[in-house]
């Protein structure tokens, strides 16, 4: 079997995500303790929804152009999805769902990343 077109777009997405939400934890703290955390925090947000957007028309290109496992798109849509809850939540100061969303997120991200990069060789889908 072949590797799927785009998979190692699809690998470097997700670490980028991952990066970027953990990065977003940092600056969090940052927003507690420095003048300037929130502008920080605010920027990473951005990267977050950017890296969660790349992420998923990453898996999205590894399923129908590449021929893989449609398998990384609902995982995907799903963090794109709560990147943009997180925000309005960010934004209307909710801590109280915020930080928790948050901590979801960063775990599924850890989660995506380790099945995605411990995969040695993903299956590519056969055509019916």
């Amino acid at each position: 079997m072949t590797t799927p077109r785009f998979f190692p777009a699809l690998r470097v997405t997700i670490a980028l995500q991952t990066a970027a939400l953990l990065i977003q934890a940092i600056t969090a703290g940052l927003l507690l303790s420095t003048p300037d955390g929130r502008m920080l925090h605010g920027a990473s947000a951005l990267a977050v929804a950017v890296t969660s957007l790349l992420h998923l028309g990453a898996a999205i290109l590894v399923w129908r152009p590449g021929g893989g496992s449609a398998r990384a798109i609902l995982p995907a849509a799903m963090l794109l999805v709560f990147t943009l809850v997180q925000m309005v939540l960010g934004m209307a100061h909710m801590k109280a769902l915020h930080v928790p969303i948050g901590v979801l997120m960063f775990g599924a991200s850890v989660m995506q990343l380790v099945q995605i990069w411990s995969s040695p060789r993903p299956v590519a889908a056969v055509a019916a």
